[in-house]
């Protein structure tokens, strides 16, 4: 048995509206850990959740919005699992190479303004 923070995670997920999840990309797939986070919501599966619209915030170091389409099909393979589950939007930030580089990102950072204002 792991003993971490993923029970309370989880509880807590359980319970939201909606769920935002905030991933790096790296070789065109969600992180590690994120990856983790979401094999360890399993318990989630049979219960009854509150959680509608799913949400994805994500950033990349490549320029090209498409390298981050092997995250967001990872994020929809565990989505079709919650049957009143949608992904409700996503925001790529691409090219932020180095730490602070997606400020220069003004279109990630309008999206990211604009699904907030929305959830």
């Amino acid at each position: 048995m792991i003993h971490d923070d993923a029970e309370t995670i989880v509880a807590q997920m359980k319970q939201a509206d909606v769920l935002v999840f905030a991933a790096p990309i790296y070789f065109y797939e969600m992180s590690g850990q994120m990856k983790t986070l979401l094999d360890r919501t399993n318990p989630l599966f049979p219960a009854k959740y509150a959680f509608g619209g799913v949400y994805l915030l994500a950033s990349s170091a490549d320029g090209d919005a498409a390298s981050m389409d092997g995250a967001v099909k990872g994020l929809e393979g565990w989505i079709s699992c919650f049957e009143q589950a949608r992904l409700a939007g996503v925001v790529r930030g691409t090219g932020a190479d180095e730490k602070g580089a997606i400020r220069d990102n003004a279109g990630a950072l309008a999206d990211a303004y604009e699904m907030g204002k929305n959830v």
